[in-house]
């Protein structure tokens, strides 16, 4: 009994079950690092029912006012540290002028006095926001 030998064809396909396993680890580790990438204070932002903004490529500038009317800019290592009303507004306006384009948001506590919130936007705008954007939470249903 002679056996003939059977010539295999290689195979022209890509394997992609290996692609689909990365692809799902790396969905999973966005997914868990996603929420940690929203650095800054923690201030108490006051709901109110308003429209997302547009998503843009860049990020935004987002400067903060605790409940204790301290300013913070989202900018460096030290984004907890409060910084002075004139150096955010010296830094504000140095990006502004680098990057013209860049959002500029406002995160008021909602336990902080109206006119330090008012104060501040003044400053930004001083420096070359040509619009400062409030961050609200959605309201509770």
């Amino acid at each position: 009994m002679l056996r003939r030998k059977v010539k295999k064809k290689p195979m022209a396909e890509i394997n992609v079950v290996p692609y689909i396993d990365v692809m799902l680890v790396l969905l999973i580790v966005f997914m868990v690092t996603a929420p940690l990438l929203m650095q800054g204070v923690k201030v108490e932002l006051p709901a109110a029912p308003s429209a997302p903004l547009d998503d843009k490529q860049e990020e935004p500038l987002i400067v903060s006012v605790d409940a204790k009317g301290q300013y913070f800019i989202n900018l460096g290592k030290d984004q907890k540290q409060a910084k002075p009303l004139k150096e955010i507004s010296d830094t504000v306006a140095k990006i502004l002028r680098q990057k013209p384009g860049t959002q500029v948001l406002v995160w008021g506590d909602t336990a902080v006095d109206y006119g330090v919130v008012v104060a501040m936007m003044t400053a930004l705008q001083g420096a070359g926001a040509p619009s400062v954007g409030l961050v609200t939470e959605p309201p509770e249903l």
